[in-house]
This record gives C-alpha cells, sequence and structure tokens, in this order.
C-alpha cells in the first residue's frame, strides 16, 4: 500500500499541486474540541450549515465508507501584483485567491484524475475542493510542513499562507506519521495588529460575523454599518492577514497551478450593474464572483466607492441609488452619506423601500 501512495503522491505533483502529503483520516479531538467551541461561541456568523455538518466532520466515513488515510494536497496562490486594466472604474481590492478562475473547477479535474487512477490500483477514493464536511487545515497540519498560525490560516514555511486545500479521501489504511511540525509564529502578533475588524481571537480562531472575508463573500443583506469604514477597499474578500504574515513574504510570489487574470484582480464595478443575475453568471459565474453573487458585489461595490478618499467612482454610486436590489441602494445610502451629499441623501430618504429610507435618514443625521 505504500506504493500506492507514493504512485499518487508523484502522480498529484506532476498534475501541478505545489505539496502533497498523507494524513490519517481520524480526526485529531483536540482539533474537534476547538471547532465545536467557535460554533457554540457562534463565532461561524450566519453560516448556519457549519454546525449542521459538524456530525459528518467528525467521521470522515460518512463521506467515504472505510476511509482510512487521505491525501492532501496544496496549490499556491500568491501571485504577483496584476497591472491594472485601462478605462472602467478599477477601484477595491480583490482577495489573492479570486484573481484566476473558480479554484473548484480547476482542481475538481485533477482529483477525479487522482480518483481514477486510484481506483485502478484497486483504491477506492473521493475527493474534495473545500465544498464537503472536512477540516482541512486540520489535515493538512498533519500531512505535510504547516501549522495553524494565529490568524487561523495554515502556514508553511515554503509556501507561506497562500495556499488553496483540497483532499483525496482513500480507503488505504492510515500511514505511519512523523511529528507535527513545529508552531513557527513565536512571539509575532501582526496578523493580529493587522487585521482590520479585530477579528482573529486569542485562541487562533476567527469571528465570521466581523471577518472582512465573511462580510464580503458569506454576508447576505446590509453589511453592518459600524463595519463599513473597516470594509476600506476590499471589494471581495481580505488578503491583509496573511500579507503580513513574515513566512509569505519569505515565500514571495510562488504559482504555478494557477494564473492570475488582471481583469478579475482589478474589476470593472461598473459590471455589476444594469445586468440581471443571468447575464451576471453570462460573465462571471467562472469566477469567485459567483458566490455572493451581483447584487452582493454591487453592493460591497457602493461600500468601497464610499470609503474612497478621492471620493471617484460617482458613476457607481448614481448606478447603486437606481439598483433594483434594495441592499444596493442600501449601500449607495451609505456611501453618499461618507461623501455628505445630501442632494442623493435626500431622494434616497423616498425610496420605497424602508430599510433605504433609514439608511439614508441615518446618513443625514450622521452628518448634522
Amino acid at each position: 500500500m505504500s506504493d500506492a501512495r507514493t504512485h499518487l503522491t508523484d502522480l498529484a505533483l506532476s498534475l501541478g499541486f505545489d505539496v502533497a502529503g498523507w494524513a490519517d483520516a481520524a480526526p485529531v479531538p483536540a482539533d474537534l474540541g476547538r471547532y465545536q467551541s467557535w460554533l457554540d461561541s457562534g463565532r461561524q456568523g450566519g453560516m448556519d450549515y457549519l454546525t449542521r455538518q459538524l456530525p459528518r466532520r467528525a467521521d470522515l466515513s460518512s463521506s467515504l465508507a472505510g476511509v482510512g488515510s487521505v491525501l492532501v494536497l496544496g496549490a499556491a496562490h500568491s501571485f504577483p501584483e496584476q497591472p491594472v486594466p485601462a478605462r472602467g472604474v478599477r477601484l477595491g481590492r480583490v482577495a489573492r485567491y479570486a484573481w484566476t478562475p473558480d479554484y473548484h473547477t480547476q482542481l475538481e479535474p485533477l482529483l477525479e484524475r487522482l480518483k481514477t487512477e486510484a481506483e485502478s490500483l484497486g483504491v477506492r477514493a473521493r475527493g474534495y475542493v473545500d465544498h464537503g464536511p472536512i477540516l482541512e487545515r486540520s489535515l493538512a497540519g498533519r500531512a505535510f510542513p504547516g501549522w495553524q498560525g494565529k490568524s487561523g490560516m495554515l502556514l508553511s514555511t515554503s509556501l507561506g499562507a497562500f495556499v488553496t486545500l483540497a483532499v483525496l479521501l482513500t480507503d488505504l489504511p492510515a500511514p505511519e506519521l512523523p511529528a507535527s511540525h513545529p508552531d513557527r509564529c513565536g512571539r509575532c502578533t501582526r496578523c493580529i495588529s493587522a487585521c482590520p475588524t479585530d477579528a482573529i481571537g486569542p485562541d487562533r480562531l476567527i469571528d465570521a460575523r466581523v471577518c472582512l472575508s465573511a462580510l464580503t463573500i458569506e454576508h447576505r443583506g446590509p453589511l453592518p454599518w459600524h463595519l463599513r469604514p473597516a470594509v476600506g477597499e476590499w471589494l471581495l474578500g481580505c488578503d491583509v492577514c496573511s500579507e503580513v504574515c513574515p513566512w509569505s513574504l519569505h515565500a514571495g510570489p510562488l504559482a504555478t497551478l494557477f494564473q492570475p487574470d488582471p481583469e478579475l484582480a482589478h474589476p470593472d464595478l461598473r459590471r455589476f450593474f444594469g445586468v440581471s443575475e443571468r447575464e451576471f453568471l453570462r460573465s462571471f459565474g467562472h469566477t469567485a464572483f459567483a458566490r455572493p453573487r451581483r447584487k452582493g458585489m454591487a453592493r460591497n461595490a457602493a461600500t468601497v466607492v464610499g470609503n474612497d478618499p478621492q471620493r471617484r467612482g460617482r458613476d457607481v454610486l448614481t448606478l447603486a441609488s437606481r439598483d433594483p436590489a434594495w441592499e444596493v441602494r442600501e449601500a449607495a445610502a451609505w456611501a453618499w452619506g461618507r461623501w455628505h451629499d445630501t442632494t442623493e441623501l435626500e431622494r434616497l430618504s423616498r425610496d420605497p423601500q424602508p430599510e433605504v429610507v433609514q439608511a439614508a435618514q441615518r446618513a443625514l443625521e450622521e452628518l448634522l
């Protein structure tokens, strides 16, 4: 069976993964306990499905009967900075993982190739790219040199923090594993100090209720009013904790499997307005922008423009003020308030949606 593991590991690396290693499929009680504590404290925010999936995360045989060991795979997405395309309203920042077409669609064929190869060796297998009920970071910390940093991210001395994970569950028996990698965070607290919303807890767990990545991607409806200034330039996701990590800085730009697209790294904000959801998906259905959907990206765009100290993107706010989604108009009201534009606020205070009226009135009151 060790020959099968070696063969699958070599194949994974030849397919373009930057790192691959094996872990015992049995969960680590301490890791499960920390995850349960995180759920119990409500820090998953509105992602209620995480609570429902806990029993399956605790027992991987629910995903593959007879599972014994897991091939954990990592692909770097620490891209170099991308040029800003000409024309358009190119404001805001996008997390690096989203600079390339949806990583799920890029990695799933590779997992299917590994699954087919495993089955040719008489090994039952099933692959997941973070959409399955699996504690990937816990497995990765045991499968190859890495550890869970103070930011909650998996850190590697060679890859830094910009690593996309995937797993191949197999019915191979549990492997003999080396000692876990030592924690290399030391006394460094750069990620904690740099977090725009103090989302990183002392237990190395993230509060999704205030984390900008969760807010700009997973959160539905208006963003919390008091956190909107902290969104700053972040149009989708947030890389601050990963960017300031010394191990990310040490690794430098490193990405062999994924290729960045400047149009995704610096999208034209106007493309999120004046189109239907179907039209939006025709343009962005193959990207991470599809997760918050059109109105989520439009809401984020209005917030980013409102945070722009140079007050660019007026055309975007005008579009947002007339958007069919009330959540976007509500965000526009907040943004006009940041720009001290009482004329637009007075107009939005007569909007047919109560939430938009409330936002406009609140913005006006804050200007007094």
